[in-house]
C-alpha cells in the first residue's frame, strides 16, 4: 500500500490506518484483526490509553511485539481514568502526561511511541505546559513525534504557533467538510498533516440502506443535514460512484487532499479490513468527480471555537 509522509517527520504511514478502538475486548478476535490489517499492508495503528481503560493498548502491544520496527504506532493521552471506575477527567498537565506515557509504554510493550497525541483540549488548557511535556518526551527518546486530536480551529492554531506538532487528527468526510474551509489549507502551509477519522460518517457512507438508520439519525439527521437532505445527498453520491462502493468513494475523497497523510478506519471484522484496504488501493477520484461530490454536499464551517 502507498505510504504518505506525516508532516515534516520521517514517519511514512499507509494511506489508511487501523483505528484499534473498534477491535473489541475479546483478545483472540482483536489480535486476529490487527494481524490481518498488518498482513494487508497497513503499517499505521492508532489507539489511546482511554480505550477500554488500557486494554486496547495491551492488545496492540501483543500484536506488534515481534514486528515493532515495521509499525508506526500512535496513541493518545489526556483523559485521566481510574482502573475499574466509570468515566474519566481531562488532564493535560505536564505531570500527568509524563506519568501516563509510562503506563502506555508498559501496556504497548515498547520503549518508544512514534506519534503521541493529545486527546482533545481547549484554549483554556495550560498549553505551554502541555507542549513542554511533549518536547521533553521527545528529547528523552520516549516519543518520536507528537500531534493533537482536535477539531477546534483555535486550539489547532495555538499548537501550530507554539509547538512542533507534525499532525492533527480530526473528523473529516464527504458529509463533514468543515476542515476544508480553513484548517486543511492552514496546516498544509505549515507542513503539518491531517490524520482523518470518521470517513464513512457513522456508517452513512457504506452499503447500509438508509432505511436501516437509527431512529435518532432519522429524527435529528447528521451534523447540519436533516435526514431528508442526507437521503438526497447519498442518492446523488451513488450516481457519482457508479460501480464503485460508497465506502471506496468516501475514503478516496479524504485522500484527495495531500494534506491528509492517512485515513483511520475502524474494523470489527476481517471483511471490513479487506473492504477498507481495497478502497484505499482503488483508483483515485478525478478532479471532476470531486467537484460533483462538492456540488452535492454542504461546504459546512466550524461555528464554534474559531
Amino acid at each position: 500500500m502507498e505510504k504518505r509522509r506525516i508532516g515534516a517527520s520521517d514517519l511514512y504511514v499507509s494511506k489508511i490506518g487501523l483505528g484499534c478502538m473498534s477491535v473489541g475486548t475479546e483478545e483472540k478476535k482483536a489480535l486476529h484483526i490487527i494481524d490481518s490489517a498488518l498482513e494487508m499492508g497497513i503499517n499505521y495503528l492508532d489507539t489511546a490509553d482511554l480505550y477500554d481503560q488500557g486494554l486496547n493498548e495491551e492488545f496492540v502491544g501483543k500484536a506488534i511485539k515481534q514486528k515493532r520496527q515495521d509499525i508506526i504506532l500512535a496513541t493518545k493521552v489526556g483523559n485521566r481514568f481510574e482502573q475499574g471506575k466509570k468515566g474519566w477527567s481531562w488532564d493535560p498537565s505536564k505531570k500527568y502526561i509524563k506519568s501516563a506515557v509510562k503506563d502506555s509504554l508498559r501496556r504497548l510493550q515498547t520503549d518508544y511511541i512514534d506519534l503521541y497525541q493529545l486527546h482533545g483540549g481547549t484554549v483554556e488548557d495550560p498549553i505551554d505546559e502541555t507542549i513542554e511535556a511533549f518536547e521533553e518526551l521527545k528529547q528523552e527518546g520516549v516519543i518520536r513525534y507528537y500531534g493533537i486530536s482536535s477539531i477546534r480551529p483555535n486550539v489547532i492554531r495555538e499548537f501550530v504557533t507554539k509547538s512542533s506538532i507534525v499532525s492533527v487528527m480530526m473528523q473529516y468526510s464527504i458529509l463533514d467538510r468543515r476542515p476544508e474551509e480553513q484548517i486543511l489549507p492552514y496546516l498544509n502551509d505549515h507542513q503539518i498533516s491531517v490524520v482523518a477519522r470518521g470517513p464513512v460518517a457513522k456508517g452513512l457512507l457504506t452499503k447500509r440502506p438508509m432505511e436501516n438508520a437509527s431512529q435518532s439519525m432519522k429524527q435529528n439527521g447528521y451534523l447540519d443535514y436533516a435526514f431528508e437532505e442526507l437521503e438526497a445527498a447519498i442518492s446523488g453520491l451513488k450516481d457519482v460512484a457508479g460501480d464503485r462502493s460508497l465506502t471506496e468513494v468516501a475514503l478516496q475523497y479524504c485522500l484527495f487532499d495531500d494534506t491528509v497523510a492517512s485515513v483511520v478506519t475502524g474494523a470489527s471484522s476481517l471483511e471490513q479490513i479487506k473492504n477498507n484496504v481495497a478502497a484505499a488501493n482503488s483508483t483515485p477520484l478525478t478532479d471532476e468527480q470531486v467537484k460533483k461530490i462538492r456540488d452535492l454536499t454542504k461546504a459546512s464551517i466550524y461555528e464554534q471555537h474559531r
